[in-house]
């Protein structure tokens, strides 16, 4: 039955706004609180909460830098591997993407002397004889050099729409240091165990090995968000299938890329949270340890 307009309600539907009653979430009204913001002293839900030295702060404090609690980026949102979300996810790929272009744009415009300088050779000279180019000669640049450059219009085609394909989706779910320091180990990886294995006076160029390591950690990142491991297996095996298969291929620097962007892939996205930041940029550090010493082998064989 309804009750009559002025008619007193029973003790069961009182609800008197007394001192024992709770404030309300000042960003949530119809959730009641017990805790307060120690800096300005709101009221703030679980949901709003954010730990602080002493008790937690509300959103706006933390954003503001204000109190002893968190910096006010603690507030942002992050990838799972702890990067920052950007506005632009793809930017650093799209500035890689920018660079082998120009690079390439050079070797057409001034032809094999830009190419010959900044290329990956072990040692060579034009007559066999002392001075000697390459990295055994000090040269150390053109493990980083080449990976900017292409031999043929075909060769940068196909890599830059891999490093679209892959880098893209791969540095919005890193985040753009990671991911940045991820593309250049590998590369520097593949360039490394070029050097070391590769005939000392055959020039290797391409982005093949960094792209490669983007490979080993998107699988990585797949198989720790469970998705489907099997369009990724697919299109990894045709590229081995080629890099073995086909003439003129460095498949030592498409091996050593992989192996490295699965490392360091691994590091990034399983690493905890605690102590994220630490793992991911020391095994990366482990990983450029690798490279040196591997670079310092060759350099002692071919000295």
């Amino acid at each position: 039955m309804d009750q009559a307009p002025g008619s007193p309600q029973g003790p069961e539907e009182q609800r008197p706004q007394d001192a024992q009653s709770l404030p309300v979430c000042y960003r949530h009204p119809d959730r009641e609180t017990g805790v307060r913001c120690t800096r300005c002293e709101r009221p703030i839900c679980p949901e709003c909460m954010v730990s602080a030295s002493v008790g937690f702060q509300c959103p706006e404090c933390v954003r503001g830098g204000s109190g002893t609690g968190h910096t006010p980026t603690a507030a942002q949102p992050r990838t799972i591997a702890g990067g920052t979300v950007a506005a632009d996810p793809r930017l650093v790929t799209k500035i890689l993407i920018g660079l082998c272009v120009a690079f390439y744009l050079v070797q057409l415009t001034v032809g094999d002397q830009f190419t010959d300088h900044l290329d990956l050779v072990g040692k060579v000279s034009d007559n066999g004889f002392p001075p000697y180019d390459g990295v055994s000669a000090g040269q150390w640049y053109r493990l980083l050099t080449a990976m900017f450059l292409h031999a043929s219009p075909i060769h940068i085609i196909f890599n830059m729409m891999s490093l679209w394909w892959i880098g893209g989706p791969l540095e919005a779910a890193l985040g753009r240091a990671r991911y940045l320091a991820l593309y250049f180990v590998s590369g520097l990886a593949g360039s490394a165990l070029t050097y070391l294995l590769g005939a000392p006076n055959q020039a290797s160029l391409g982005a093949s090995g960094a792209i490669f390591g983007l490979f080993g950690a998107t699988a990585v990142l797949m198989r720790r968000l469970r998705y489907d491991m099997r369009p990724v297996i697919a299109l990894l095996v045709i590229n081995l299938i080629f890099t073995f298969g086909w003439a003129n291929i460095a498949w030592q620097a498409h091996i050593g890329g992989l192996v490295a962007g699965v490392i360091t892939g691994y590091a990034m996205v399983h690493a905890p949270r605690e102590r994220r930041a630490l793992i991911q940029y020391g095994t990366c550090a482990v990983v450029l340890v690798i490279v040196v010493v591997l670079t310092l082998i060759r350099t002692a064989q071919l000295s």
